[in-house]
């Protein structure tokens, strides 16, 4: 199934739903990713999250592992590893052994932010200036992937001479100009964080410098999809995504206890405020039926001025969320036809 006129790929966020055990959520992305790659997806990747109850991606590099085993083609990688929790060799050594066994199937997504609080960080043994560190840490990672070790008589094993592809994640104009002085590809979480997308990405191209790895500028974009059989259904699901991103956000770490079921504790938060923070989040959505995503990714890829859309699926339901991963493969396929 050509997609060239649109390249696709896939943010998993492993989503733990109510009433779902981390087992569930687990099997649910490994259908997910087969889905993805029976329909022509480019690559999938996971994020890093700690701490979080909803979200079953904490251990990325073991997830990325297993849905290896169980798919054939398509690409898999982190979107990405919040370097800052990590040593540089620890992360090398993790995506060199993927890359070992599954070679030229590996990406390797880098973000600054350590994704917890004061707490989980901890928890995980880091320190508050880790983040400070990014730009040497990157390096030195990209070292000990290309077999050129910046620590004198320590490589990675595996990882040593594997050129894991990298690329740099962010929302912000920190990680633009730091993909583009690296030439490295930059992709953007205009999913989750839509405010600086287009300067950012202006930025990057206009500051990139060619490398080993990139001879040219290349922008992946996050975008939320949500793609039904009727526009009704597609809104029905959008609406519980709201729901669920107000309850997550708002509702964490309060007793909400007394105040209805799940459902109108959410709507009370929407209608106390919340709303305004998680319609921002939302921006860049593409709801509705196919012909309708299609046309609404189409713009926002003009707007993103990007190569390549990294899809989140937001439907609640796992069996929802795959059928949108196809529906939307299928509009797509029409734009080249």
């Amino acid at each position: 199934m050509s997609q060239q006129s649109l390249p696709l790929s896939v943010l998993d966020l492993a989503p733990i739903a109510p009433g779902q055990t981390a087992g569930e959520s687990i099997a649910a992305s490994v259908a997910l990713a087969r889905t993805a790659e029976e329909h022509g997806y480019r690559r999938v990747w996971y994020a890093e999250h700690h701490n979080m109850p909803t979200i079953a991606s904490s251990a990325t590099s073991v997830l990325i592992s297993h849905v290896g085993a169980h798919t054939s083609t398509i690409r898999l990688g982190a979107g990405g590893v919040m370097l800052p929790n990590h040593s540089p060799l620890t992360i090398a050594e993790q995506f060199g052994t993927l890359e070992a066994m599954y070679p030229g199937r590996i990406d390797l997504g880098l973000g600054r932010a350590p994704g917890s609080d004061q707490n989980t960080m901890y928890a995980l043994r880091r320190d508050g200036n880790s983040a400070d560190r990014f730009p040497q840490d990157v390096l030195e990672l990209q070292a000990y992937l290309a077999g050129e070790t910046r620590v004198p008589g320590v490589d990675a094993v595996p990882g040593r001479g594997s050129h894991v592809p990298l690329y740099i994640l962010g929302s912000s104009m920190f990680g633009a100009t730091l993909a583009a002085a690296l030439g490295l590809p930059y992709a953007f979480a205009s999913h989750f964080a839509p405010q600086l997308l287009e300067p950012a990405v202006a930025a990057y191209r206009a500051e990139f410098r060619p490398s080993a790895q990139l001879a040219e500028p290349y922008v992946i974009a996050g975008v939320n999809v949500v793609a039904a059989d009727t526009t009704d259904a597609a809104r029905a699901d959008l609406e519980q995504v709201r729901r669920r991103l107000a309850v997550g956000l708002f509702g964490r770490g309060r007793d909400l206890s007394g105040h209805g079921s799940e459902e109108e504790v959410a709507d009370l938060l929407l209608a106390g405020g919340a709303a305004v923070h998680v319609d921002g989040m939302l921006t860049h959505t593409a709801a509705g039926t196919p012909a309708e995503v299609r046309d609404q990714l189409i713009a926002f890829r003009q707007r993103a001025d990007a190569d390549e859309l990294i899809v989140a699926f937001q439907s609640p339901d796992p069996q929802r969320r795959l059928r949108s991963v196809q529906l939307t493969a299928e509009a797509v396929a029409t734009i080249a036809a």
